[in-house]
C-alpha cells in the first residue's frame, strides 16, 4: 500500500466508532437479540465482537510496533460468543470500549514513520501479517459487521411479516 493510500485508510480507520454508533441507533433494540438462524449472530452479538475484536487489535497493534517479529494469537469467535455469553453483556460498554481501544490505537498508527508500515508479525492462524494488511483487516471490520447487522435486520422485518 502507497503512503496516499495509506493515510486514507488510517483516516477512515479513525472513523470507525461513529459508523458503528450510527449503526445501532438504525436498529429497534428490541430486535438486537433476533436471530436469523441458529448460526447467525445477534445485533447484540456483534456489537459485543467488536468490542473484544478491537481488544486483540489494540494489542496486535502495539506488538507490530513494539515488538516485530512476535507472535500474536487468534482467536475463535464463535467460542468467545457462547463462552463469554455475549448477551449478558451490555452494549452500551462495549461501544465505549470500543471506542478509547479505536481512538488510542488511531492516534498512535497517525504518528508512525513510513517504516514501521512494513513490520511484521506472525499471526497463530494467518501466518506471516504485515502492518499494512493489520490497517487494512481492522479498517474493513466494523463496515463488514455494519453490513451483517443489516441483513439480521432485514430478516427480523421480514419475519414480522
Amino acid at each position: 500500500m502507497n503512503p496516499a493510500e495509506r493515510q486514507q485508510k488510517i483516516e477512515s480507520y479513525g472513523k470507525a466508532y461513529d459508523e458503528f454508533a450510527a449503526a445501532l441507533t438504525r436498529f429497534p433494540r428490541e430486535m438486537w437479540t433476533f436471530r436469523a438462524s441458529p448460526n447467525d449472530w445477534t445485533i447484540h452479538e456483534i456489537a459485543v465482537h467488536i468490542a473484544d475484536s478491537e481488544a486483540n487489535s489494540f494489542v496486535r497493534c502495539r506488538r507490530f510496533i513494539a515488538e516485530p517479529g512476535s507472535t500474536v494469537m487468534g482467536y475463535d469467535e464463535e467460542q468467545w460468543a457462547k463462552a463469554l455469553q455475549y448477551h449478558h453483556h451490555s452494549v452500551e460498554d462495549a461501544v465505549e470500549l470500543f471506542k478509547w481501544l479505536r481512538l488510542t490505537s488511531h492516534q498512535l498508527i497517525k504518528t508512525l514513520p513510513e517504516t514501521m508500515w512494513s513490520n511484521t508479525v506472525i499471526h497463530s492462524e494467518s501466518g506471516t501479517m504485515t502492518m499494512d494488511e493489520w490497517l487494512d483487516m481492522y479498517d474493513r471490520h466494523v463496515p463488514e459487521h455494519v453490513a451483517q447487522m443489516q441483513k439480521v435486520y432485514d430478516t427480523w422485518v421480514k419475519s414480522k411479516g
